[in-house]
Order: structure tokens, then sequence, then C-alpha cells
């Protein structure tokens, strides 16, 4: 059973709740019972916070956790621990395992290895159709019985618009959430990082924009005759951002997701062939960057994802065009964010729990986003200003391949609490030990 704890003096950040400032909270059996100024107990075990943010944890709905079948990049194990170490206490588990999440079996699995050995809540995502191979329907009835909370072909686009538009038609049925990877296999061919000036001057194959963008289009239209509710993953470019904001205007059931990489790196990354800037959709130019920074400013962007995609040591030391597409995030999406948007005075606090914690469980309809009376005690700690340098050795995750490494960030998660239990500390956070072990 969970322990009781009085967490005193906190710098709570809770816009759900309405509160920012100084406050005391209780944790008990799981849940947060009380919440004020200058609260007293007995016998619960006191954790000063002074000088720490307390936050509700963040939530990450577009996370590749890779089993089963590919072991070998990341397993519900390390996965879970690594989001618990950068502040997350939900996130999904992408169906682009082998065998795919297009079967109960297979939901059902990841929900019993992520209870026995997972220390963060994982929750699954069941495919739109068989293998994700774009042909044939899954049986959505069956992943959502066996606890799906969303659909996605992910990393495939259906390509075929009468089957996508049939998924809609079905899926409005079960008020999940499509989580669409818009992407024109036919437009991208073979190639491996954004079509423009870089690519031409480092002789590789590029990808065009419109690749994406052909796919949002059509994906917008399709959900708005429908009447289906899509969410877009990882937007990359300005002209995906402005179809996404004239439909969402004519009232299209949709939401988008920005990924801190695309938020904050450019196409310019790549010239030093460093293959973990290889990523699906792209780096892309400048103009891109700053026009989903506007957005995201300006509150048109619904919430911050990490497309969190481990891949080998073996597998991303290759040469460029050979490498798999894919970039950690669990571990540095918070710290991105913080240094990036808040250092600089571009987002609130209050507007980076909105983006990583309140809009995603909105989204996939899971508890969390708020620490009001009764609410799961999914917490996290924060310094706000710890600085510290992406290190490699440092990862939790399996994979390695990040563009973060080598850089400095500013703000640090200490401490993780999921359901009232403490799954994750680091050495300067204010107690000791952790309940679940990892």
């Amino acid at each position: 059973m969970a322990m009781t704890y009085l967490i005193k003096h906190g710098f709570l950040v809770d816009p759900v709740a309405g509160r920012y400032g100084e406050y005391d909270l209780i944790i008990k059996e799981g849940k947060v019972i009380a919440v004020g100024k200058d609260l007293a107990g007995e016998g619960q075990e006191v954790i000063d916070a002074h000088n720490l943010l307390v936050m509700p944890g963040l939530i990450d709905l577009h996370v590749h956790l890779r089993e089963p079948g590919q072991e070998e990049k990341e397993t519900i194990a390390t996965g879970s621990r690594a989001a618990a170490k950068g502040g997350f206490t939900s996130i999904t588990a992408m169906p682009n395992t082998i065998p795919s999440a297009d079967n109960a079996s297979v939901i059902t699995f990841v929900k019993t290895k992520s209870k026995e050995e997972g220390v963060v809540r994982v929750y699954p995502v069941g495919n739109i159709t068989k293998g994700g191979a774009g042909q044939e329907l899954a049986e959505l009835a069956d992943l959502v019985e066996a606890g799906a909370v969303a659909f996605s072909d992910d990393g495939a686009s259906i390509l075929n618009a009468a089957v996508e538009r049939y998924a809609f038609q079905y899926g409005k049925l079960f008020n999940k959430p499509f989580l669409l990877h818009c992407e024109d296999k036919n437009l991208t061919a073979d190639g491996v990082m954004h079509e423009g000036t870089v690519s031409t001057k480092l002789g590789l194959k590029g990808i065009p924009a419109l690749a994406e963008e052909v796919i949002i289009a059509r994906d917008l239209l399709l959900a708005e005759e429908t009447g289906a509710w899509i969410h877009l993953c990882h937007l990359s470019t300005k002209r995906s951002l402005d179809l996404f904001k004239e439909a969402k205007a004519r009232g299209v059931q949709v939401t988008a997701e920005v990924t801190p990489h695309h938020l904050t790196l450019t196409d310019q990354e790549v010239l030093g062939y460093n293959p973990a800037t290889k990523v699906s959709p792209p780096l892309r130019p400048l103009h891109d960057v700053e026009a989903l920074q506007e957005a995201l400013i300006e509150g048109t962007i619904d919430l911050i994802a990490t497309d969190h995609a481990p891949h080998t040591r073996e597998e991303k030391h290759q040469e460029y065009s050979l490498a798999p597409f894919g970039m950690t995030g669990l571990e540095t999406a918070l710290g991105v964010v913080l240094t990036k948007f808040y250092h600089t005075g571009k987002l609130s606090l209050e507007r980076i729990v909105q983006l990583m914690s309140v809009k995603p469980a909105q989204v996939l309809k899971i508890p969390g986003g708020t620490l009001k009376e009764g609410s799961p005690a999914d917490l996290i700690m924060v310094d706000l200003n710890i600085e510290w340098e992406v290190r490699e050795e440092d990862f939790i995750s399996k994979g390695k391949n990040s563009p973060f490494i080598g850089k400095k960030l500013k703000g640090r998660n200490l401490a993780t609490m999921v359901e009232g239990k403490w799954v994750y500390k680091s050495p300067q956070a204010p107690f000791n030990g952790v309940e679940k072990k990892f």
C-alpha cells in the first residue's frame, strides 16, 4: 500500500484547479486528499519541496515501447523507467510492434506486462488496419474491449482513402481518437531528410513537405465528411499548420501535436551527417520551425508529444541513408521545452502544463492533468533552474539516438510519483528511496 505524504512548500502549477503558487499537498491511498496552505497531519512522511515546482505528471500520447518483438531497442520496463525520469506518469504504447497491436491478445499483453514491469501508467494503442498495412480494418471493437485507448497505424498512412473513410465511419462508435501519421509514401520514396537546400548540398535524397501536407488535407476532409475524431501527429510544416487551423475553424473534430525536436531543430542539424537527426517527418527549414513555435505560443497547437522512437546503436550508427528514422525523447522533452520556451519567456508554466499534461489526458480520456482533491496522485517535482548537459551515458532508455546529446538544458525533473508511489528520484530530490523499484 502507498504511504501517506505531506509535501510542503512546493510551488504548485495546476491550471485545471486554478492554483498557481505555494501550496501543501497531502497524498493518501494513491490520491490527493488535501491541497492548501500550512497543512498539518499525523503519521505522514513530510517532504520539503521548497524552491521546487510541483505539477501534474506529464502525459505522452506518442511513444514507441517496441515490446513485443523488438526488445533489443526498448522494453516496457526500460521505456517506462525513461518516462518516469523525464517526468511522464502516463504514456501510450504505439502499435508498430511485432506482432502488430491489431488484435486483443497484443493489447492484453501490453497491459499485463506494464502492470508487472512498468513504473508508469502505460496505455496501449491499437492498429486501425491489420498489420498496419492499410488494406483491411482491424477488429476495432475487440481492441477497445481489450483496453486500447486510441487507434493508429503509426508510421504508415492509410493510402487507400476508401479504407480510411470506412475506418472513420466505424470508429465513431467507440469515441476513441485516430492518431494519424500523415505521409504519402509515394512522394517520400527513398528520401531521408527534408527536400531543400540542405539536402541538395549534402547529396541526400529529399522528402518534400508536400508528402505530409497532401495527406493532412485528405484526412481533414474525410474527418469532416464522417464526423470522426482525429489527432494529427507531429505536424512539421507551415502549410500543414495552416490546413489544421482552417479545419479547426470549420468545426472539424481535430487536435494536433508537435514534438520538441520539430519545435527547436532545423534541417541544418543534418549538416554533420549525424544519424540521430534522421526522423520522420524530417527536420524542416527555419520558416517551418518558426511557424510551429508561433502556433504553440498563440494556442493553436493542442499538445506536445515526443514520438519517442528508440533504436539500437548498431542500427543508428550507419551511413545516413541506411539508418532508420527516429529519435528518443522521453528523457529530454521537459528540459527542451523549459529551456527553449519557459526560460525565454515564450510560454508560461501554466501553458506548459496544459500542453504536456492537461490536453493529452483530455484527448485520451484518461486520468491526470490535475492535482485537485480526489485526483490520482500522479505528480512530479521539478527544479526549474538546474542546468545540465544531455549525455548518452545518462539515458535509462535503451535508445541513445538523441539529437540533443551534448546540448545544455535548464530545468529538470527530480522526482516522479505515480498513484501515490515514488517511482523515480534523482540524487537532488529532497527525500530518499523509491517505493516501486526498477
